[in-house]
């Protein structure tokens, strides 16, 4: 009978050969964009000057308001956004607009053979539209410029009412009236970001929500550029430009309200990244 002198002794040299190798083997994650951060939170406002024009839908038929211009109206905003992954991510955003406008509205509107209705002297128009959006976003490259493409959905919940005096076949008395809605409604975004460096980028989007069918719907455009500069590595300010579309119709049973409002303005945010 042979006896083997030779015994298998163990070594962790083979050991980290064979790690290194299937580390070397396995998937790398890169680095995401300079232009992106992980997650980001920023609070401030958007200080807009408003051209609205509404529609009220009453029991004599539709009171016209025509272009009106309430004066400036700083909305507050808050937007989130969260990187999943290095190249996709969601995006949420929220805002409010509220104004009152009390002053002069003429309207006449033909009631056909049941006469006109007309307003005279000042009325109250009132309009709230509480806005907030989520989105799935795709981010193409990976160097200091990136292509965002985003689908989600949009909740907006309107408000539209208003208070004059008015006459209906010279019948005159106060008219009241006021109208609300709220639907979700799919979205679509683009955008695009550049970091001149870690701490200094641009950026640019666009957005639009439509809904062509329901009791309450509509569109609503926008589109914003600026800069965000980072004087501290997680603190920033953000300033942007932006101009916003809206118009939504609301059905009712004698005739339809609709609200339009285009807004345009400044923006300020301070911006949180980690």
């Amino acid at each position: 009978m042979l006896h083997s002198r030779f015994r298998f002794r163990p070594s962790g040299r083979p050991v980290v050969v064979v790690a290194g190798l299937l580390l070397s083997a396995a998937p790398a994650f890169a680095d995401p964009s300079p232009a992106l951060d992980r997650f980001s939170l920023s609070v401030g406002g958007f200080n807009a000057d408003p051209k609205l024009n509404a529609s009220f839908g009453t029991a004599y038929g539709a009171l016209q308001t025509g272009d009106i211009k309430p004066g400036r109206v700083t909305m507050p905003r808050i937007s989130a956004d969260l990187l999943l992954g290095d190249s996709q991510g969601i995006s949420f955003d929220y805002y409010r607009y509220k104004r009152d406008y009390s002053g002069s509205v003429d309207s006449n509107t033909s009631l056909g053979p049941f006469g006109t209705l007309s307003t005279f002297g000042n009325a109250n128009v009132s309009t709230k539209l509480d806005f907030a959006k989520l989105s799935y976003k795709w981010w193409i490259g990976s160097g200091n410029t990136v292509l965002g493409l985003g689908a989600g959905a949009a909740y907006y919940r309107a408000t539209l009412g208003t208070t004059a005096l008015a006459s209906v076949n010279g019948q005159v008395g106060t008219l009241s009236e006021s109208s609300s809605g709220s639907t979700v409604a799919p979205l679509l975004e683009v955008g695009v970001r550049h970091a001149i460096t870690p701490d200094l980028r641009l950026f640019a989007d666009a957005s639009g929500v439509w809904k062509s069918s329901g009791r309450f719907h509509g569109n609503i455009y926008n589109a914003s550029a600026g800069v965000e500069w980072f004087p501290v590595k997680n603190i920033g300010v953000v300033l942007a430009y932006g101009v916003t579309n809206i118009d939504l119709t609301r059905e009712n049973d004698f005739a339809d309200s609709r609200l339009k409002v285009k807004l345009q303005g400044p923006s300020a945010f301070l911006k949180a990244r980690f």
